[in-house]
């Protein structure tokens, strides 16, 4: 069994990250040229990774089952990377950056990772305008930065509501020049489907070629997973329709531990669920709350009035309206963390005054910024007299250079103008910041295999801040694994090519095979959405924005009952030769059947509230997280043992030395 070794380094905070560095063992380049390494994902984490391996010398193989690493779901982070430059002269700086991040955590994250993730922020930056990223800038030629939720600062970097897109473009970039180069080989179109383990090291994958549907053999000397999070375990969340566990999953089975697998992220600002027929949730940017002001009627009889159409939000005076995040928070306002915003949305919303058909929604209003910014160009172009037209035209003006995009997307969605009524929002799952468990050096537990970004745990606690994750996957990527992986490759300097002719190889793809055909053969009578929506709705409810110890153990006996019904009575159509998307969806789900189990196992033995683990029992008189730092202050941390419900909890203390330990307020 392993035993948990973080190997955090000795020292003070902002010495620990530069002294293992100066320490860590290296591979010399001439001997890199002979090691080979799997990059599994090229997101911003995985691309990022495979192209500063190969630049140092590696041989890297890069894996990703889109058609392309630019179609990769990092795109779809909208608002902003953080880091602390301090460029808006308002107090930043490294330490308030990470003092931030463990606060924003709810105090249940690794101190000395999160160091190091505000240490090395800066150098993204400088990364990312290198490689031509379109970053807004001011009047004086500066990068812009903006707030998000969490923090009292600007420090968050952004290109317009497209950042991570434009985040992405630069990492392929990079990936893309190592692949000219011939130092990346790209695998487009290929799900790893299992981790290959020879004389207890990762030494390979099995990966299905999507197009052709062979199943591959691919070995090297480590492995690195930068496959994302798994919220679309809960069928509905703002995750890419193809964003999956299975590669996590399959490295779990193999002896990777999985550490707070029950630490979802809802993020606040989504449109809202329209109805059955929907596939996924779309995320509005956490950037529109620097502008937006969120609020309900205060009155229930009007929040009725609006759901039956008998009166219009801007038919609403503003002393009828209640801008709940800042009556209840003054502090942070519509800036407070996403755990926070979400709970007092749902608490608003459970009250009756929820304002779309469903009475599942809140605004999110325009209309001071848009007079606050028109008022202010109108000064600047000495327009003394200017009407109350002109004022909101050139208001306007202002926030569609800022977040046009991001208005145009909720317009087409939604078939309504937001610069002229609120947007509806409402929480959805976002993001996982559980994950597989690493060390310092962001290995697994299971030697020589690497996780990198949403894919590993260690960073965000029980609570990501925003604009976090683009920047975890960049400083993971670009700064933290190529020192890091050195370290253990230093030992595989005379090893020599790693063979796919061994039997762990074989049996490996034999496994592979006889699941996909068993897949296959069942014919059942319902689809394989029937069953992931079943277990998104057993998940949601009980595993979802509140849990409690009842819910959690009828919602672990649901899952087993439907994964066993999964394997019985599931309908795959098609062949295991050629492109068989809904194979490729079915083992998807398999493996969130085990998961969510996983996942529910967690919250029910974390008796606490913390972050986006909102247990029901342990809550404030005003509705708040409770923490319980005496019992609770540790990484819960699953071994597999056959069983989802039956995984071993191991635990890995958190100990804060830079950090008081107190109960987290935004008020």
């Amino acid at each position: 069994m392993s035993v948990l070794d973080s190997k955090i380094p000795e020292g003070s905070i902002d010495k620990k990250w530069t002294n293992h560095k100066n320490h860590i063992r290296l591979v010399n380049p001439a001997n890199k040229r002979s090691i080979d390494i799997i990059v599994v994902g090229t997101g911003l984490a995985g691309a990022s990774a495979a192209a500063s391996l190969a630049e140092m010398g590696y041989n890297v193989k890069a894996f990703c089952f889109q058609d392309s690493p630019r179609r990769a779901h990092s795109i779809a982070a909208q608002g902003g990377i953080n880091a602390a430059k301090n460029y808006q002269n308002d107090g930043d700086s490294v330490y308030r950056l990470f003092y931030d991040t463990v606060k924003g955590g709810d105090y249940r994250s690794r101190e000395s990772n999160v160091h190091r993730l505000a240490e090395v922020s800066a150098d993204i930056i400088d990364q990312c305008v290198a490689q031509g990223v379109p970053f807004a800038r001011e009047y004086g030629g500066l990068l812009d930065n903006r707030s998000f939720g969490g923090v009292q600062v600007s420090r968050t970097f952004y290109a317009k509501g497209q950042t991570g897109q434009q985040l992405l473009l630069g990492a392929y970039s990079a990936l893309s020049r190592q692949i000219s180069k011939g130092k990346v080989k790209m695998y487009n179109r290929h799900e790893m489907l299992d981790l290959v383990m020879v004389d207890d090291k990762a030494r390979g994958i099995i990966a299905r070629n999507l197009v052709t549907g062979k199943v591959e053999r691919h070995a090297a000397h480590a492995v690195v997973l930068c496959t994302g999070g798994y919220g679309n375990v809960f069928f509905l969340s703002t995750n890419a329709m193809g964003s999956n566990v299975t590669a996590a999953w399959k490295a779990h089975k193999r002896g990777a531990f999985m550490a707070n697998p029950c630490f979802t992220q809802i993020h606040p600002t989504c449109i809202p669920v329209s109805g059955d027929h929907q596939s996924k949730l779309t995320l509005m940017s956490e950037s529109l709350r620097n502008d937006g002001r969120i609020w309900v009627p205060k009155k229930i009889e009007d929040a009725q009035a609006i759901r039956e159409g008998r009166l219009k939000p801007t038919q609403l005076a503003e002393e009828d309206r209640d801008y709940y995040l800042e009556r209840r928070y003054p502090s942070f306002g519509n800036l407070v963390p996403r755990d926070v915003a979400s709970r007092a949305a749902k608490e608003r919303c459970d009250a009756g005054f929820g304002v779309n058909a469903t009475g599942q929604a809140v605004y999110l209003d325009f209309a001071s910024a848009i007079e606050r910014y028109g008022k202010e160009q109108a000064s600047i172009h000495g327009m003394n007299n200017a009407s109350k037209d002109e004022i909101i035209a050139m208001g306007k003006k202002v926030v569609e250079a800022k977040y046009g995009n991001l208005f145009e997307m909720y317009e087409k969605i939604k078939d309504q103008n937001p610069y002229e009524t609120p947007m509806m929002i409402y929480p959805a799952v976002h993001y996982t910041m559980g994950g597989i468990w690493v060390d310092y050096n962001l290995m697994t537990t299971v030697k020589g295999c690497f996780a990198c970004g949403e894919a590993n745990f260690s960073d965000h606690g029980a609570n990501r801040l925003g604009a976090s994750a683009l920047m975890q996957g960049l400083a993971d990527g670009y700064f933290v694994l190529p020192y890091t992986i050195g370290d253990y490759l230093a030992d595989d300097i005379l090893t020599g090519k790693i063979s796919t002719d061994q039997p762990a190889f074989e049996q490996a793809e034999k496994n592979v095979n006889d699941r996909l055909e068993t897949l296959l053969s069942i014919q059942g009578s319902k689809t394989v959405d029937h069953f992931h929506k079943r277990l998104g709705k057993i998940m949601w409810d009980k595993c979802g924005m509140s849990r409690n110890a009842e819910g959690l153990k009828e919602a672990m006996v649901e899952i087993k009952a439907l994964r066993e019904e999964f394997w019985k009575d599931v309908k795959v159509p098609g062949s295991i030769n050629g492109l068989n998307p809904e194979l490729e969806k079915a083992g998807r789900v398999a493996d969130f059947l085990e998961l969510g189990e996983l996942m529910c196992l967690d919250a029910l033995t974390r008796n606490e509230s913390c972050g986006g683990h909102f247990r029901e029992e342990f809550q404030t008189s005003e509705g708040e997280a409770m923490r319980d730092d005496e019992n609770f202050t540790f990484v819960s941390v699953f071994e597999y043992t056959g069983e989802p419900g039956e995984a071993v909890l191991h635990k890995e203390d958190l100990n804060y030395e830079a950090i008081e330990v107190k109960t987290r307020s935004y008020k």
